[in-house]
């Protein structure tokens, strides 16, 4: 059984991905064995080989573990909309108890770290009564928090920890991502999170997009995940 965690974002567009694949990267540079998911990604490209999302390729490609693509990705959604809407759309119905089945066979390789991505933030719909959160509730996974370093981020992070810690989960660890190159006072905004977030900080990301997980890779810590 490898150690699984579940990322979150404080929102949409926060470099989940991003940081997602630099912890996968972080850990091959120790010599681990690692494997990664997204269960359900809205916003894919129709190909020869059927419907690709890039955040999940992205993924795939920064993994130890080869996996075809319809296991790092079961549910793939053409629009780029809310998840439930798009899955509703193409006649298809998203359930909680479903994705964790894809997930769970997955979560049976031989590997010592598996991080399965969330869409958007933690209150994503499913469906009408599910959330995406519902999910990790079902799968009983620690929960790693990237923090989109720009405006309205304390407020963001504060409410998705407390939503994490109601529905009776664990978060391991936070990342604060640097989405905004020109944030102001951010030093100050980010000493706010190192006060007010009592689990542990895995790392600063400066604004890397350009250069790639590679160089986010140095900037992260992952000690506490191998715990």
């Amino acid at each position: 059984m490898s150690r699984s965690f579940f990322v979150t974002g404080t929102d949409t567009e926060v470099g989940k991905t991003f940081v997602t694949c630099a912890l996968l990267l972080a850990a091959q540079r120790r010599g681990l064995t690692t494997a990664a998911l997204k269960p359900v990604a809205a916003g894919c490209d129709e190909t020869a080989a059927g419907l690709r999302n890039d955040d999940a390729l992205q993924l795939q490609a920064a993994m130890t573990l080869e996996l075809p693509y319809e296991q790092v990705n079961p549910v793939a959604l053409a629009p780029a909309i809310a998840p439930h809407i798009a899955a509703a759309r193409a006649g298809r119905q998203l359930s909680a108890a479903r994705l964790a089945g894809f997930c769970r066979g997955v979560m049976m390789q031989r590997c010592d770290l598996l991080l399965i991505e969330g869409a958007g933030g933690w209150r994503v719909p499913l469906n009408r009564r599910e959330n995406l959160s519902d999910l990790v509730r079902e799968l009983e996974l620690d929960v790693i928090l990237v923090v989109g370093m720009r405006l309205g981020c304390l407020n963001h992070a504060l409410l998705t920890a407390e939503a994490v810690r109601r529905d009776g989960l664990q978060l391991a660890g936070w990342v604060a991502n640097r989405v905004d190159a020109q944030m102001d006072v951010y030093r100050e905004n980010l000493d706010t999170l190192h006060q007010r977030l009592s689990f542990p900080c895995l790392g600063e990301v400066p604004h890397l997009a350009a250069e790639g997980p590679q160089a986010a890779a140095d900037h992260l810590d992952i000690q506490n995940l191998l715990k």
